[in-house]
């Protein structure tokens, strides 16, 4: 399936709009293609657009100054990221984004994204339907950190997301789950 395509389906599970509206609301995304590793947002720089996820795995995170890592958000197709506080303050990064694996991605800019809900009340629809999403699955994310041990956030991230097992490295896993690579060994060799 084309990015077209995965975007149009992925906007009617909350909107509904004419193919003229769809085809207007593509035309101000801008589609890239990124390997492995790439950099789409650096801390400490303005943060441009937010990313649709096509194809591939990205990661939002930062390094705190012990140089230990935090991923807030791996981003799977059809997912978004960005570092949204940066985006709607139009202050620099807090957070990093890259690619985990080699991804295409739809570049939407926030001047663009205000435009398209202005213009078009599905499309604010939309916006505020995936936002609200966005603040839920962190509001779980949260609760989850503070209520269960690691083998329960272990077991709830095999739960609900499968597939990542076979995308994300392990030790990218074990960052998201805020443990070391040898207990995310011993949850998986248990876990068999």
């Amino acid at each position: 399936m084309q990015a077209k395509e995965i975007l149009k389906t992925h906007i009617a599970q909350s909107a509904s709009l004419t193919d003229e509206q769809f085809d207007y609301f593509f035309s101000h995304f801008k589609p890239q293609s990124y390997k492995k590793g790439h950099t789409l947002i650096d801390v400490g720089k303005p943060v441009d657009y937010e990313y649709f996820v096509v194809s591939g795995c990205l990661k939002a995170f930062f390094v705190n100054d012990e140089i230990k890592t935090y991923i807030l958000q791996f981003a799977m197709p059809t997912w978004w990221t960005s570092d949204y506080a940066a985006m709607y303050n139009y202050t620099n990064a807090t957070l990093s984004v890259d690619c985990v694996t080699d991804a295409d991605v739809l570049c939407l800019s926030s001047p663009d994204r205000e435009k398209l809900c202005n213009e078009i009340h599905q499309v604010e629809h939309f916006f505020r339907w995936r936002t609200n999403r966005g603040y839920v699955a962190s509001q779980k994310r949260l609760l989850s950190f503070m209520n269960n041990d690691t083998k329960a956030r272990y077991e709830e991230l095999l739960a609900l997301y499968p597939q990542l097992y076979n995308l994300v490295p392990k030790h990218l896993i074990a960052s998201y789950l805020g443990v070391s690579r040898e207990t995310l060994s011993r949850l998986y060799n248990n876990h068999r």
